[in-house]
């Protein structure tokens, strides 16, 4: 796959690809021709539909296509970061990347400076892949899963010049969210199946259904039905185009992480969720024993660091007048989807 630079990314993509690009990052239709509603809703046939996300596949405007799944619905997951000595940095890295439940990491600009996604089938075995990692790193693990989801969606518009993630758009939903360490998906055989054949993404065809339902060995109308219970479940976060933000100009986020009263969380989780700058919001726990004292946590998305700063300033000054930190991420270290597999099965 191709990435084009920031300035060259749109060259040769029209209003129909612009639509595309900005309005199908969700809301794909499932049915068992989706393209031929998309070509429908654009003016185009259904083929050339097909084609024109092929093509902005191949660029690297979309990093796939098909569903975002919820790990945290599935399984048991949670964010986690060490401290890594910088001779020891690239050890340390290989032994975390080592797990295939590890599914993100990223270097940031802080003292806890590697930040990792662990999802794993149960609490337990999260947990126990933390233990191996502090026996083996010799670091000390920051556990951090999520309590509360007030708003996690990384849908926004790129075919613009906004400065920083949906700047065109005025107010977003929020709402409180508990989420369950514990969590199983507690799927039927069939949507497990159907699960681990769209983990990676859905066929690039003008029938990925019947396509699914072919590898899994199911009738179409049977895995049309098991998405929609999936979706509906909450396992399926959205299904359309996925946005590569780094190749479309979005180059710069920060994880803002705040210490805000545990009586004004819920209130104050929603306010700023409902913010559309603030791409990520939720509640974590506080870990004072590691030094630890923050409790909620923001990402702000942008083309320049200024513009992105100038956001988190904003919050500072109008919503969460409280101690924080910006945590920038300065290098991806592995960037994977979950491993379904380890979910929905034994691992």
């Amino acid at each position: 796959m191709r990435a084009l630079e920031d300035e060259g990314w749109r060259e040769g993509l029209d209003e129909i690809d612009a639509r595309l690009v900005d309005d199908y990052q969700s809301g794909f239709p499932v049915v068992e021709r989706p393209f031929r509603v998309v070509g429908e809703e654009l003016g185009i046939p259904e083929e050339e539909a097909v084609e024109r996300v092929r093509v902005l596949y191949d660029r690297g405007v979309f990093r796939r296509f098909g569903a975002v799944l919820n790990p945290p619905v599935i399984g048991s997951s949670t964010l986690a970061a060490v401290r890594a000595p910088e001779d020891r940095f690239a050890e340390i890295a290989a032994v975390i990347n080592g797990f295939r439940q590890v599914n993100h990491n990223y270097r940031r600009d802080h003292e806890w400076n590697m930040w990792f996604v662990v999802t794993a089938s149960t609490r337990e075995r999260r947990d126990g892949i933390l233990a191996e990692i502090e026996e083996r790193t010799g670091c000390d693990v920051l556990n951090l899963p999520m309590l509360t989801d007030f708003y996690i969606d990384l849908e926004f518009p790129v075919f613009n010049d906004d400065a920083f993630a949906r700047e065109s758009i005025e107010h977003t939903e929020a709402s409180a969210t508990r989420i369950s360490e514990d969590a199983v998906g507690g799927l039927t055989d069939l949507e497990a199946r159907v699960l681990l054949e769209i983990q990676d993404g859905f066929p690039l065809s003008a029938t990925p259904y019947r396509d699914v339902a072919n590898a899994v060995g199911a009738d179409v109308t049977d895995v049309l039905a098991a998405v929609e219970r999936l979706r509906a479940g909450g396992c399926i976060k959205r299904i359309g185009c996925v946005v590569n933000h780094v190749v479309t100009g979005f180059r710069n986020n920060c994880m803002v992480v705040w210490d805000v009263p545990d009586d004004r969380l819920d209130e104050l989780g929603e306010r700023v969720g409902e913010l559309p700058f603030v791409t990520l919001c939720y509640h974590r726990p506080r870990r004072p024993e590691l030094g630890w004292n923050y409790s909620l946590f923001t990402m702000v998305h942008g083309r320049e660091a200024e513009a992105v700063d100038a956001k988190i300033d904003e919050l500072a000054a109008e919503y969460l007048p409280f101690d924080h930190e910006r945590l920038y991420s300065t290098e991806t270290l592995k960037q994977t989807g979950a491993q379904y597999e380890d979910l929905v099965g034994a691992e």
